[in-house]
């Protein structure tokens, strides 16, 4: 039986953030403890049914990234155990897995989207004007085309609840200021090419992802948040990939198409999800951890 948390309550740690998947506590003035909880959201919403396990999967994947592009950009983790930010064992062990040490960063206030494939809003914006984001695109490209090179194209942050909004490079400048903009779109496009081409050799293609970064005290761009996961990411089968239709995915896309189906109008209060989505979301989460890092490190991520 595995494990669900939708919501955690340390009493030893002041609670710094509750966002739409993670609780975000102060450890001290250097760190802070993420737990990745099992809620999900859509659309922006948060939905009332966790995924059971999916917090410690996201965990294990991100966890898998980070130490992968390690040399690529330093990121958020800290050497500081578990243990010593959460001393009690009973207070542990309900987000043993699914918590992360981090370093404070000043965080930017953009989302760094990098797509490599033609989906989702890119693929309706295409539609209408031949741009994704602002971006020209060749003519003629077919729904989930591969992209001639992956573009950059920045959103704002929203706030729970609120839905975040795509932005052009130039804005992007006009927020971050010259240098970081530039630093971090190089910086996505780099981990996203190489990361890209990894997971293509485990069967997976990622269409499109989200970064976030922050800044430390030298002002050094450093990794944040989560990184290429089913939430924040667009997976597809290579096996079973085809252009010209949106095809099935191991992220939350299933549970967006649920959604769609019911004429839900994506505002809160977000309906219930029937059992059979939540099983097979959650199968679909693991499945993508397998593909890419193997059974071992899923199956100890839902222990």
């Amino acid at each position: 039986m595995v494990d669900t948390l939708y919501e955690s309550s340390l009493k030893s740690l002041k609670l710094r953030h509750r966002g739409k998947v993670r609780d975000i506590y102060d450890i001290d003035d250097q760190h802070m403890l993420i737990v990745t909880t099992d809620r999900l959201s859509a659309f922006d919403v948060v939905l009332p049914d966790p995924i059971p396990g999916k917090g410690a999967l996201l965990t294990a994947m991100s966890n898998f990234w980070f130490n992968r592009t390690r040399r690529l950009i330093p990121n958020q983790l800290s050497d500081m155990p578990l243990e010593k930010a959460l001393r009690d064992p009973a207070e542990r062990k309900p987000v043993e897995g699914r918590a992360a040490v981090v370093r404070k960063l000043k965080a930017l206030p953009v989302e760094a989207i990098v797509r490599g494939y033609l989906a989702g809003s890119g693929w309706k914006e295409y539609q209408k004007s031949g741009t994704v984001c602002g971006v020209t695109l060749p003519a003629g490209l077919k729904e989930a085309d591969k992209l001639p090179e992956p573009i950059f194209t920045p959103s704002t942050k929203a706030a729970v609840g609120q839905h975040d909004e795509n932005i052009s490079f130039e804005k992007a400048v006009e927020i971050l200021g010259k240098d970081v903009a530039e630093r971090v779109k190089n910086a996505s496009l780099a981990i996203y090419k190489e990361c890209a081409q990894y997971a293509l050799t485990h069967g997976i293609i990622i269409a499109d992802t989200k970064f976030e970064f922050g800044l430390d005290e030298k002002g050094t761009l450093t990794l944040i948040d989560e990184v290429l996961t089913p939430d924040s990411s667009r997976f597809w089968p290579a096996d079973r990939y085809q252009p010209g239709a949106n095809p099935p995915s191991f992220d939350k896309q299933y549970v967006r198409d649920y959604l769609e189906s019911i004429g839900w109008n994506k505002k809160p209060p977000a309906p219930k999800l029937p059992p059979e989505v939540i099983v097979k979301t959650a199968e679909k989460y693991r499945e993508a951890l397998t593909r890419l890092t193997g059974g071992e490190t899923a199956a100890r991520a839902v222990r």
